[in-house]
């Protein structure tokens, strides 16, 4: 009984220290969100040199994180988490010594170290916890993006009290106590101290990026474009567009902002849990479709519409109100966060010996979602003159990430009926790396095999095969009297 309250006291310990930090790191990542806002009216500047602004840190937080999770699995998490803060602290105190554009720019891409921050706390965090629960402990440190919420809600209140200088010094004051403590109290995951205590050597980073041949990681990453990349997008967005489109102080955009941001942090951990608990498919699925019905709605532009009727003229405004688009904004980052959470669920199941490598090239590209979509908000409203364009964007892309999931994962599940679709991995990705145990009586799309009076056959195969090609006959054949009729 001893050892199993020491194992979860060591996983508690991992797990809250990592969560803390990584919530500071999040807040320091997304600092620009409001203090760029101040920056942008000393400097005058246009919509897209405002886009590159914000979106620079977020690019070099993303590249880095690749080098950040092979160095975790190589030397381990606490030694790379502490270091990452300490730097990120130095670098946000340095940005208060910036004046032009470009120094500003450099300033900001020092910053971004901090969100590298990830790949390290995924790679450290997961190694504390077995497969069945890694879920509910990376959807729990996940949770830490709340950071962005965080810098929404108290860097206002110092910026109009005491200028962006200090919020950047208080931001860089905390995120490096935090670096001391995390060095302080945390201590060596399991696979690190194993390997220390046999004297091996690291592996070669090339080992380590092995698995990224892979093309099914590939993809995995360019789901994670939407649900992280949109999401840190519009944390750092949003500020701006509620100043613009509803007029509203700066106080009260980034109150209206975190409204995005919190449900969209604190909510991964319950992700986390329902992908433990009900599979990660039905998560990304709810996650894209519901995306795709929140775009759509925030993406219509203020329309004035006239409709010719008997009687004469009828004119009505369509615009959404600053009430309709928080609550649509809150639910669309509840998704969000339950997908963001379903991503990572498999990286450490399927890629166990190299958690680091894999979470890191996940979040990169997720990360450069952050950095590509500020700018191309930006680009579009300055060519359109459209601030609902950013959505249009979003709506294409979560749709189009829609479309190509359904696609794969019918690819995968053709050929395969009954109870061994029970037997396919949970996202299609995975299919070239955990095979399906069962091939149905189908090959691709040709039937090789039909013996409908062998009962056994029937019973096992050709019942399900004969339903499943009747019920798409019905409106098959309902659609095409549809057509002829009207000759």
């Amino acid at each position: 009984m001893g050892a199993v309250d020491s194992v979860s006291e060591h996983q508690s310990r991992a797990l809250w220290l990592s969560t803390i930090a990584f919530t500071i790191c999040f807040a320091v990542w997304t600092i620009f969100a409001i203090i760029g806002i101040r920056i942008r009216q000393e400097l005058g500047l246009n919509d897209t040199q405002f886009g590159l602004l914000i979106g620079t840190p977020i690019l070099s937080g993303s590249l880095i994180r690749l080098l950040l999770g092979i160095w975790t699995d190589q030397y381990g998490g606490r030694r790379v988490y502490t270091v990452v803060m300490i730097a990120a602290a130095i670098a946000t105190y340095f940005l208060t010594w910036a004046h032009s554009y470009s120094e500003f720019l450099i300033a900001a891409f020092f910053v971004g170290i901090a969100g590298g921050s990830f790949a390290v706390g995924v790679a450290y965090v997961s190694r504390f916890y077995p497969a069945g629960k890694q879920g509910t402990a990376l959807g729990i440190f996940g949770a830490g993006n709340v950071g962005a919420a965080v810098t929404k809600f108290a860097a206002p209140f110092v910026l109009v009290a005491y200028g962006w200088q200090t919020v950047a010094q208080v931001w860089a004051l905390a995120i490096g106590l935090m670096g001391i403590i995390f060095w302080i109290f945390s201590e060596e995951d399991p696979i690190v101290r194993a390997r220390r205590e046999r004297n091996e050597k690291p592996k070669s980073a090339w080992l380590e990026l092995e698995s990224l041949k892979n093309i099914q990681v590939w993809r995995f990453a360019l789901y994670y474009f939407f649900v992280f990349g949109a999401f840190v997008a519009l944390s750092l967005w949003l500020p701006q567009y509620l100043i613009k489109v509803y007029g509203v102080d700066i106080k009260t955009a980034g109150m209206m902002a975190a409204m995005f941001s919190f449900p969209a942090s604190v909510f991964r951990a319950y992700g986390g849990h329902l992908s433990d608990r009900y599979g990660a498919r039905r998560i990304m699925y709810w996650t894209f479709l519901v995306g795709v019905a929140s775009t759509f709605l925030l993406s219509y532009p203020p329309t004035d519409y006239v409709v010719k009727t008997i009687t004469g003229n009828v004119s009505f405004h369509l615009e959404m109100g600053l009430v309709p688009f928080t609550a649509t904004i809150f639910v669309l980052g509840f998704f969000m966060a339950l997908g963001k959470a379903a991503v990572y669920k498999h990286i450490p199941v399927y890629y166990p010996k190299n958690v680091g490598a894999v979470g890191g090239l996940v979040g990169m590209i997720g990360g450069l979602g952050g950095f590509v979509l500020p700018i191309a908000f930006g680009a579009l409203a300055d060519l359109t003159g459209l601030w609902t364009s950013c959505f249009m964007l979003l709506f294409l892309l979560v749709t189009g990430a829609l479309v190509w999931m359904h696609v794969s994962i019918r690819q995968m599940e053709r050929g395969v009926v009954g109870t061994a679709l029970n037997k396919l991995p949970e996202l299609p990705e995975m299919e070239a790396i955990h095979k399906p145990e069962h091939i149905g009586a189908l090959s691709g799309a040709v039937l090789t095999d039909w013996r409908p009076d062998d009962k056994k056959f029937w019973e096992k195969t050709g019942r399900a095969i004969a339903q499943r090609n009747l019920w798409i006959s019905i409106p098959a054949l309902l659609l095409s009297f549809a057509v002829i009729c009207p000759l």
